[in-house]
C-alpha cells in the first residue's frame, strides 16, 4: 500500500520562501509520477505542478511557473515543492499524489494515492 506523507507547511508571510517535502514508500514499481495539488480555501483542488522519478521531468500549471520548483530525491523517495515569493493566494492545503506509469500530470483523476495535507497560510 502506497503512502504519502507531506510536511513543511506552516505560517509565512508574503514574499517568504517555502519548501514542502512528500515521502513515499510502499510502491510496487521503482519509478513513478509524484503530483501536487493546492487547494485555496472554498476552492476546488487543482494540479501546480508533477515529476516523473524516472527521468525527472517536471510539469507546472501556468500560474504558478516560475515561482514553484518541484525536485525528486529518489535516494530518499521524497518529492519537494519549493515555492517563492509566496502570496497570499498561495494559502491552502497542499496534496501530493502518487501515479504509475511516472507520467507528469496536472490531473487528480489520474492519481491513485493521496497524502492527507499539508496547511500554508500566509499572513502578514
Amino acid at each position: 500500500q502506497v503512502q504519502l506523507v507531506e510536511s513543511g507547511g506552516g505560517l509565512v508571510h508574503p514574499g517568504d520562501s517555502l519548501r514542502l517535502s512528500c515521502a513515499a514508500s510502499g510502491f510496487s514499481y521503482d519509478y513513478y509520477a509524484i503530483g501536487w495539488f493546492h487547494r485555496f480555501p472554498g476552492f476546488e483542488r487543482e494540479g501546480v505542478s508533477s515529476i516523473s522519478t524516472s527521468d525527472g521531468s517536471t510539469l507546472y500549471a501556468d500560474s504558478v511557473k516560475g515561482r514553484f520548483t518541484v525536485s525528486r530525491d529518489n535516494t530518499k523517495n521524497t518529492v519537494y515543492l519549493q515555492i517563492n515569493n509566496l502570496k497570499p493566494e498561495d494559502a491552502g492545503f497542499y496534496f501530493c499524489a502518487y501515479r504509475y506509469p511516472p507520467i507528469t500530470s496536472l490531473y487528480e483523476d489520474e492519481y491513485d494515492y493521496w497524502g492527507r495535507g499539508t496547511q500554508v497560510t500566509v499572513s502578514s
